[in-house]
Parts: C-alpha cells; sequence; structure tokens
C-alpha cells in the first residue's frame, strides 16, 4: 500500500463543501473517493487538509490517501482527472511516508477572499467573488486587521456550532490589497475555526463601512462574543490556496 499526497483545485459553487455527508453525494471527497475506488478496484478513504464549507473553492486544496495499485505516482493526476467532473482537478500527486495525515500534519493554511468593489457586478467571476457596491477603504481594514495577526482566543470569531477543542489560533498575517475592481484580503494562520476566515471578512467589512472601529477589534477578541463581531461574509469569494507542511512531514520514501 502507497500513501499518496496530491494537490487539488475545484470550483467549490455546486458542492455541499469538502466533507463526505450522509445525505447528499455532491461533495469534493465523495467525487475522489468515487474516482480512485474505480482506479484502486476497492474501497478509498480520502483525508483533506480542509474541510472547505459548501460553495468555498480550492487552489491548494491537499489530501492524502493509500492505494494499492501499480500505477506510477506521477500519472495518478491524468487517471483521476479522466474521473473527474471539470471542476475537480488533481494537479499533483507525491509518495509520502506512511505515517503522513493532510489534515493532523498540516501547520499552516492561506486564504484568499475577493471583494468586487464596484457599482456593476460582473457575470463572469460573480461565483468567486463577494459583490458589494458600497466603496471600501482597504488602509482602514488594514489597520484594524494588525489587531487579529498573533495568538489569540478566536471565539468572537467562530460559527455557533464550531466544535473545535481549542479556540486559540495564531494568525501569521492578513493583507488587503486593492486590485481595483476588486479587493483582496489574504489571511495565513496556523489554523481556523469553523467560517473565522469568512467573519474575520465581515468584521474588517463593517470596519471599513463605519459600524466598528478599527481598534475595537482588540475588544471583540477579548469579549469572546461571537454577538461583537461583523457577519459572515458568503462563500463563494473564499478560495484556500495553499497548504503549509514541515520538511519532515513530508519526508518521502522510494
Amino acid at each position: 500500500m502507497r500513501n499518496i499526497k496530491v494537490t487539488v483545485e475545484y470550483d467549490g459553487t455546486d458542492y455541499h463543501g469538502w466533507q463526505r455527508q450522509k445525505n447528499t453525494s455532491e461533495t469534493v471527497q465523495e467525487k475522489l473517493e468515487e474516482a480512485l475506488t474505480i482506479i484502486n478496484k476497492k474501497t478509498v478513504e480520502v483525508q483533506g487538509a480542509s474541510r472547505t464549507d459548501a460553495g468555498v473553492h480550492a487552489a491548494g486544496q491537499v489530501a492524502n490517501f493509500f492505494i494499492d495499485v501499480s500505477i506510477p505516482t506521477e500519472k495518478i493526476p491524468v487517471a483521476l482527472n479522466r474521473l473527474l467532473p471539470p471542476d475537480i482537478r488533481c494537479k499533483k500527486a507525491e509518495l509520502v511516508s506512511e505515517d503522513f495525515h493532510a489534515r493532523h500534519d498540516a501547520v499552516g493554511k492561506k486564504y484568499l477572499y475577493r471583494i468586487y468593489n464596484q457599482g456593476i457586478p460582473s457575470v463572469f467571476i460573480r461565483n468567486y467573488v463577494y459583490y458589494l457596491k458600497k466603496k471600501l477603504d482597504p488602509v482602514v481594514m488594514q489597520k484594524a486587521a494588525k489587531y487579529l495577526e498573533g495568538t489569540h482566543d478566536f471565539t468572537s470569531f467562530r460559527a455557533a456550532d464550531c466544535t473545535a477543542k481549542t479556540t486559540v489560533r495564531t494568525i501569521h498575517s492578513i493583507e488587503v490589497i486593492d486590485k481595483n475592481p476588486e479587493l483582496w484580503v489574504e489571511v495565513k494562520g496556523d489554523g481556523f475555526l469553523y467560517n473565522m476566515v469568512r467573519i474575520i471578512i465581515g468584521t474588517l467589512i463593517e470596519v471599513s463601512l463605519g459600524k466598528i472601529k478599527p481598534e475595537e477589534l482588540a475588544d471583540i477578541l477579548a469579549s469572546r462574543d461571537r454577538r461583537l463581531a461583523g457577519f459572515t461574509a458568503p462563500a463563494q469569494g473564499l478560495t484556500l490556496m495553499e497548504v503549509y507542511y514541515d520538511k519532515k512531514s513530508l519526508t518521502k520514501i522510494g
């Protein structure tokens, strides 16, 4: 049996998120497992690094699985892509040690949130951006974002049904980038709570709109009260860009 690490990209528009669910087969994990089971000729279980929500996209999702076929590792993306729907693509496959786990071994992730900040929305990118007509101020948003960088208890920035054992996370950086007519917010951290990035985005938007003062973000963090943070920004603007691992966890064999 070989443990294979793959890098996957997908358009999350038509899926109920990454994670396999009992009441639907329209998840990214399910589609990958169906394709791999055909290749492997027996059931394959896929472990993903991030359980992206319905409508969220990925340019650099990472997953791993065990297979017992002679197909060369470098040919796995070709075989997979023949069986996957066109909105899911395997970009790369690597042989890794048997104890590598895509989610447990991840040491960081990078997300990108795109806001289309112009009067008339674009039909071509509507599934990949959050359209907001009111003009936003990236300078003010960046000032507020600095209060969230570092290690904090992010209880105020998690969904009510989040079941994480600990709410302490480290945000390495938040960069607000003016890409007129879009505004991009790039968030890097060691890990994220359920809906955490989308709540951060909603909060930064409310700061720009004058509903929250930048310096109030320190108090919102300290309060551990979800009601004080901003709204949860829509899923379609969010893309998982990259998952980070340390060199030790990625030691290859063979």
